[in-house]
């Protein structure tokens, strides 16, 4: 069995995540599901490529598009998960546990080209194994790690608790949380201790946020427990079901 690292960064708004860094061998796993797919798309364009004139123009574009335009689009704008990533459970983040953007996930796939070399990913199978987070060089120059997406083996990805301790008190002396209808009868076997604590020291953190950046770690923090959680709205706003999860766990005992 594959043994992941456990590893705790810091966001840019001072919320320290637990990340689970995905080995080299489900990685790998994702990456022949990748091309397979990208196969089945590539096949019909070689096809066409001898069968008309624009054949090999349209085959060029078509299987550039494939190949790069793929996995940019999914690592971009599809929360850093192609097919493959999702079919092993992985999701590609930046080392803060951020998303990744345009730029990054461009950077990151040109640079597939090196770690492919001589073949079949060979350099970057053998930076991956030297470095810490399990990275290629694709992912150092682009600054990203592949983690384990909440839900899948090992567990959610939670965030750590380490800064929750002088928080708690902040919140726990705080004015009542009115708890959505049906609350009570949400399933949260699956909300840890530590998620609590990390919640807790977010909802006590929050004044001293920005806007932008407290909806954004609201948003991260609700994205991670939401799948811990069984029978909230899905509409339930990010805050509200933070503050939810914490008072109807807290009465709970």
């Amino acid at each position: 069995m594959e043994l992941d690292d456990r590893i705790t960064v810091s966001t840019p708004e001072g919320v320290d995540l637990d990340l689970v860094v995905a080995g080299v061998g489900s990685r790998f796993m994702s990456s022949l599901v990748d091309s397979a797919v990208q196969a089945v798309v590539i096949l019909p364009l070689l096809v066409l490529g001898g069968a008309t004139a624009a054949g090999p123009g349209i085959a060029s574009v078509g299987g550039f598009l494939v190949i790069f335009g793929y996995p940019t689009v999914c690592d971009a704008f599809l929360d850093g998960r192609t097919l493959g990533r999702r079919a092993t459970g992985l999701r590609l983040v930046t080392v803060d546990g951020g998303p990744v953007g345009f730029l990054a996930a461009a950077v990151r796939n040109i640079v597939r080209l090196v770690d492919f070399l001589p073949a079949f990913y060979s350099v970057g199978a053998i930076v991956a194994l030297a470095t810490a987070r399990h990275q290629r060089l694709g992912d150092l120059a682009a600054g990203t790690v592949v983690v384990r997406a909440s839900g899948t083996r090992g567990g959610p990805v939670v965030p750590g608790a380490s800064r929750a301790v002088a928080a708690s008190a902040a919140v726990d002396d705080g004015p009542a949380v009115a708890l959505p209808e049906g609350a009570g009868a949400w399933d949260l076997t699956r909300v840890t201790a530590e998620d609590l604590s990390v919640v807790r020291s977010f909802l006590a953190r929050r004044p001293t946020l920005d806007p932008a950046a407290r909806a954004r770690v609201a948003a991260e923090l609700a994205r991670r427990l939401r799948p811990a959680v069984v029978g909230p709205d899905p509409s339930l706003p990010d805050e509200a079901l933070l503050e939810a999860v914490l008072a109807a766990k807290t009465a709970r005992g």
